[in-house]
């Protein structure tokens, strides 16, 4: 699975930028909506702030503790688009193979332009791994994906991210904390889950998402569990159903509920976890009887979008093609003619010889990069609401340049790193991952 470089040539009245779509709401120019006229803001607005900052997630509680960013100068707060594009370019410049930069299809289109690699997380902390003599991986995306590739490069690289609060709410619902009270919980039901039965086969094998934090990682790969992205779920399902009864998924719900569902596993036998009641809110024989036990977490990007608008797609444009992320709650997947991760949309769509109509369940700054990128096909998000997630958005070109240019002095700032105690059993839980076939 290797990371892509996105060539735009977008029409000219085309503009692939949820920025100037929002600032252009904002003004008055645009008769589209946004969920929050603060996304017009700069980041650095809300970096003192607790919370997510506006966007897709900022309902959603954030842990005490959370990283905090401290203030970004104001040079850079106040360079305009422009200067900071040419600050970017010429630091790039200068220090050549020296940094890697790294972008999350999710990042806003004024910060992926400068990504060497653009890719989901998983495929971008691969690309880290093509450049093991460079001294700095510049991760734009978020702290897991951060920590991920942390995981994977060598020790001395330094990895950055370029705005500290740049967290995931989802990976947030599933602390540590949390996690091991469930493991003593289901301990005290299915009896020692370390030790085999007749078959062969474990209680409960742990699998978590690749958007969980390094801690929970780490968790897994000393409970004999591993981890899956959206793209292999279904094989790291497979993978865990062949070692145990039951699997424990988490921290989304939806990923883990739509890949079950699809391999015939019964809604009756995939019970919720709800950390912050007694057996997650279950009680003993439904947790001895189930198959999948899913944690209460989700995406709040994918969250918003419903069956009603698919619907709305389908009546306003005959013959659309609907593909969701598996993300989204089930019975918007099981509305859509497709649903897969984003690197399948990408695909998909690539690979559509004829000139289509695409309705788009997925975070709306690669809907409407993919849009720009492909002018032959009509594609649009499901959800009209210009509302993009919350903490991809709080990289922004000033964070970017602030860190390259420090670079270029000799200092590295918001390095990541993870504690070799976390890392060694976390990576196991990626090597699992990794030898994991279909």
């Amino acid at each position: 699975m290797s990371a892509v470089n996105v060539t735009l040539q977008p029409r000219p009245d085309l503009d692939a930028s949820v920025d100037h779509a929002i600032q252009a709401i904002v003004a008055g120019s645009s008769t589209a909506s946004t969920c929050t006229t603060d996304l017009a803001t700069g980041p650095w607005d809300f970096d003192t702030r607790p919370g997510y900052g506006p966007g897709s997630s900022m309902g959603d509680v954030i842990p005490t503790g959370a990283p905090r960013q401290g203030e970004l100068p104001a040079e850079y707060r106040e360079a305009s688009e422009e200067e900071l594009d040419v600050r970017v370019r010429a630091a790039k410049a200068t220090l050549g193979d020296r940094v890697v930069v790294l972008g999350h299809f999710y990042q806003r289109e004024e910060v992926v332009v400068h990504a060497d690699y653009v890719g989901d997380s998983f495929q971008l902390a691969n690309a880290a791994l093509e450049h093991p003599d460079a001294e700095a991986i510049v991760f734009c995306g978020v702290h897991f994906m951060a920590e991920t590739a942390d995981l994977l490069s060598r020790p001395e690289q330094a990895v950055i991210l370029p705005n500290l609060a740049a967290g995931c709410s989802m990976a947030d619902m599933a602390s540590i904390d949390e996690v091991e009270e469930c493991w003593e919980q289901l301990a005290d039901v299915l009896g020692d889950l370390d030790t085999p039965d007749a078959d062969g086969l474990v209680p409960v094998i742990p699998v978590t998402y690749m958007n969980s934090s390094a801690a929970i990682k780490g968790f897994v790969g000393r409970h004999g569990g591993i981890v899956c992205t959206s793209s292999n779920a279904r094989t790291v399902l497979e993978w865990a159903f062949a070692r145990g009864r039951r699997v424990l998924f988490f921290p989304d719900q939806h990923l883990g509920r739509n890949t079950a569902k699809a391999m015939g596993v019964p809604l009756e036998q995939m019970p919720m976890w709800n950390p912050r009641r007694p057996l997650g809110g279950s009680d003993a024989a439904t947790l001895r009887d189930s198959r999948v036990i899913l944690w209460h977490g989700f995406c709040s990007v994918h969250r918003r979008f419903t069956v009603g608008q698919i619907d709305q797609a389908r009546a306003e444009h005959p013959g659309v093609r609907v593909i969701v992320h598996p993300e989204c709650p089930m019975e918007v997947v099981d509305a859509a003619d497709e649903s897969g991760s984003t690197d399948y949309i990408r695909k998909a769509i690539a690979a559509a010889s004829e000139p289509t109509t695409f309705a788009i369940g997925t975070e709306i700054n690669l809907v409407q990069r993919l849009a720009a990128q492909f002018p032959q096909h009509e594609i649009f998000c499901l959800d009209p609401v210009v509302c993009p997630c919350s903490t991809m958005y709080r990289i922004h070109p000033g964070y970017l340049a602030w860190v390259l240019e420090a670079l270029v002095a000799g200092t590295v700032h918001n390095r990541i790193q993870v504690p070799a105690d976390v890392a060694d059993p976390a990576r196991l839980a990626l090597e699992r991952m990794l030898a994991a076939r279909p």
